[in-house]
């Protein structure tokens, strides 16, 4: 005899719909519908009695039809190339304080500093109709470029000032900003400086720029140690290893964040070597554990906050129709007073 087996019950709880949240208040889908757009355009008793079904419910609004229609998704991509780096989140912020008081959403999409990853990720948000698209990258592949053309919507490269953006940008010059902090360890008296770098992304590669101007400025022989590997402070020991095998009368070291600055001058201090007497270390990026440390550590401080909220300020200014007065906005950078140069 065949057996019959009877399937297993679905364990996937059907979605509350707004026909739901309608029939339990007693009201047309129109009304709730309208409710969801702006609260202010319903008689105040039936507000709250929606605001207490919806809760009651646990409905989430479905916004793919509005998405698909082609209308406005109220919501901005942001692509970060990483998420172990904290220096993000500060930028991400920023852009929401922004976003928030105007009603747009956020979509977060990370590409670990890979073009190809990045190209995929932002496929992914154009499919989802966002309204913007707030970069973290200057470097892009052809078909991203493609892509954001088609696509017709607003743009904001950020953390540099690339020479020719594909629509807004908001950063700072981190050529003139390295170059400026290794002038300064130079006039401290340090004539053999060394250029810590990991990742090799981009802003790596600017900071190594200013280094290398500043040095070769003054007569100096810049040196580079470099890695491939993500930043973090247990590199900086395999860093000052290589450097003091190849320079064994340094005397400064520039690293392009605080991980590594941080790093180094623990190491510095394990192998008995004085900061900033023997060693200078200056990081960038000012992250505040650079200031809990002892002697505190001198760094780039970059405003990551601001250049995040400033974007999100272009851009939806951008989608009220509004042209900024500058689609190129410098924010600047500080030097802190730290003790470790």
């Amino acid at each position: 005899m065949p057996q019959h087996t009877s399937a297993a019950p679905s364990s996937k709880k059907a979605r509350t719909t707004l026909q739901d949240v309608a029939d339990q208040v007693g009201v047309t889908k129109m009304t709730v519908s309208r409710y969801l757009r702006n609260p202010q355009s319903v008689a105040e008793k039936t507000r709250e009695k929606i605001a207490a079904v919806i809760e009651e419910l646990g409905y989430i609004e479905n916004r793919a039809p509005a998405m698909l229609s082609k209308s406005s998704s109220r919501a901005i991509g942001i692509l970060l190339p990483s998420l172990s780096n904290q220096i993000f989140a500060s930028f991400v912020q920023g852009i929401e304080t922004v976003t928030k008081a105007h009603g747009y959403e956020t979509l977060l999409a990370h590409f670990s500093y890979d073009e190809l990853e990045e190209e995929r990720k932002i496929a992914s948000l154009l499919s989802y109709q966002v309204d913007g698209l707030i970069l973290t990258e200057s470097h892009h592949t052809e078909r991203t470029l493609q892509m954001i053309k088609n696509a017709g919507i607003p743009v904001v490269e950020t953390m540099e000032l690339p020479s020719q953006p594909i629509d807004m940008a908001v950063g700072l010059d981190h050529i003139e900003a390295s170059y400026q902090v290794v002038k300064r360890m130079i006039a401290s008296g340090k004539r053999h400086i060394a250029y810590f770098g990991a990742r090799l992304d981009t802003r790596t590669k600017l900071r190594m720029q200013g280094y290398d101007r500043a040095m070769l400025e003054a007569g100096l022989t810049p040196q580079h140690v470099l890695t491939g590997d993500h930043s973090s402070f247990s590199l900086a020991d395999e860093l000052l290893q290589r450097a003091l095998a190849i320079m064994p009368a340094l005397d400064g070291v520039f690293c392009t964040n605080d991980d590594i600055a941080i790093g180094t001058l623990l190491c510095a201090q394990q192998r008995g070597i004085a900061v900033p007497a023997q060693l200078a270390v200056v990081g960038y990026n000012a992250l505040d554990i650079g200031q809990t440390i002892s002697p505190k550590l001198t760094s780039v401080d970059t405003p990551r906050f601001q250049i995040g909220e400033k974007s999100a300020e272009l851009l939806l200014a951008r989608l009220r129709g509004e042209q900024p007065e500058q689609s190129v906005v410098d924010m600047g950078y500080k030097i802190t007073a730290g003790e470790s140069v």
